[in-house]
């Protein structure tokens, strides 16, 4: 494949006449890491709403691998090899960490009635528990396999929804800011996961964060937005360096 992985070119999006995002541009090559940042209500979830399906953009073009994304829904996209975490963790009660796994490769492979399957008593295959084991390790959360997911911490947690979405085996993966509510050993056990990720797994991945050493130590590139427009982008102790995202976002006025 020649081009970028994922490329979106002036996208734009309105809300009751309030300007989400207006004209922004962004690309992610195979592999990389690639960081979105901005201050509150800058868009950045509005941006990767538009990306990943959940909102159509009023204007402008998203392709993945060449192809226009234009008219599929977010169960399409994640076909196409694109998975997203959230900010708000969603994970569901009375499940292990292992059902969050197995509903989401079952999802992937289309394989059976997913929920009632499993509540049923439906016994994973071996296929399946490897598959399942492979992430689990990946990501560290073997030994907590077989407990309720809700009796986790909100790291752990974040880590769970991390592996669900990595069981959809996505060549590309939205991340926004996982390490929301975390603390400072949390953080690093969710950045030191996620370069695993990236290097063992070769996952494109494109992270929402507000934590900037995070940010720092994470991402190749980086993409500052502020009242919905793009002003800055580039290699990111670059982005971090320039005055306008000092002023827009780190607050540095001097």
């Amino acid at each position: 494949m020649s081009g970028p992985l994922l490329e979106a070119e002036a996208v734009s999006k309105r809300f009751s006449g309030i300007v989400a995002l207006s004209d922004v541009s962004l690309h992610v090559a195979d592999g990389e890491f690639v960081a979105v940042i901005g201050p509150n209500g800058a868009g950045k979830s509005t941006l990767f709403n538009c990306l990943s399906g959940v909102l159509r953009p009023d204007r402008g073009t998203v392709t993945f691998r060449g192809r226009s994304l234009e008219r599929l829904r977010p169960s399409a996209r994640a076909r196409l090899g694109i998975a997203r975490t959230f900010q708000r963790i969603e994970l569901f009660g009375g499940m292990t960490v292992l059902d969050h796994l197995l509903v989401a490769d079952r999802a992937r492979t289309r394989r059976g009635g997913l929920w009632s399957d499993l509540f049923r008593g439906s016994r994973p295959t071996s296929e399946e528990l490897e598959r399942c084991g492979i992430v689990l390790e990946l990501v560290g959360l073997t030994e907590w396999a077989d407990r309720p997911a809700e009796s986790l911490s909100l790291g752990k947690g974040r880590l769970v929804e991390l592996a669900r979405a990595l069981m959809c085996d996505p060549a590309l993966l939205f991340l926004d800011e996982p390490s929301s509510g975390l603390d400072r050993h949390e953080t690093a056990e969710m950045s030191a996961t996620l370069e695993t990720v990236s290097r063992q797994h070769g996952t494109a991945i494109v992270l929402i964060e507000h934590d900037v050493p995070m940010v720092r130590r994470l991402a190749e590139r980086t993409y500052v937005l502020d009242y919905g427009q793009l002003i800055a982008d580039g290699p990111t102790e670059d982005v971090l360096g320039d005055e306008r995202v000092r002023v827009a976002y780190l607050g540095d006025n001097s």
